[in-house]
């Protein structure tokens, strides 16, 4: 697939089913987590098959049309800052990092960046600056515990989409595509 023809088509269709996951948030209830993050995992196929620049081509057009059109700004939210790009720089940090340790101090403060970041958005952009008050007398640490509880998450996310990237590189691609392992 070194053609532009085909990088566009594949780009396209790939786009076309990020945004259907992303609009689907608004039809099933308790999608706001499930749906962004399989609109994510899409790119992985696209990283893989056209690269890194195509795969972020589409995830700023996914994020951008998301943002505007999605019902859920919070499934938006989760897809543009972290979801959507993390499955293609994952590749990026592993392939650069040595040794391991300073691999994961990197997306571990790539992660908690982001999220300090999102959750910034959240109270200024959408003007939403009361979001801990929902949580009672909790409130006061309840943003501590989700962060730790979001960098629990976010290892066995880490963990799945590496094991998702063994799985289309040694499985889906020679079997359905005909490649062999590169």
């Amino acid at each position: 697939m070194k053609h532009k023809s085909t990088q566009v088509a594949v780009g396209g269709m790939a786009s076309g089913l990020c945004l259907l996951l992303m609009f689907m948030t608004g039809m099933i209830p308790f999608s706001e987590y499930s749906l962004p993050t399989l609109a994510g995992l899409v790119l992985i196929a696209v990283s893989e098959e056209l690269g890194r620049s195509t795969a972020l081509i589409v995830y700023g057009a996914v994020s951008l049309l998301s943002l505007l059109l999605a019902p859920s700004k919070e499934a938006a939210i989760l897809f543009v800052f972290f979801f959507g790009h993390y499955p293609v720089v994952k590749t990026l940090l592993e392939g650069k990092l040595r040794p391991k340790a300073i691999r994961w101090a990197a997306k571990l403060v790539l992660f908690n960046g982001l999220v300090v970041l999102a959750y910034l958005v959240v109270i200024y952009l959408l003007g939403i600056p009361d979001i801990l008050d929902e949580f009672g007398s909790f409130g006061r640490y309840s943003a501590l515990v989700l962060l730790v509880l979001g960098n629990v998450f976010f290892v066995v996310y880490d963990y799945t989409v590496g094991n998702l990237i063994e799985v289309y590189r040694d499985y889906f691609a020679p079997r359905f595509l005909r490649k062999g392992r590169r």
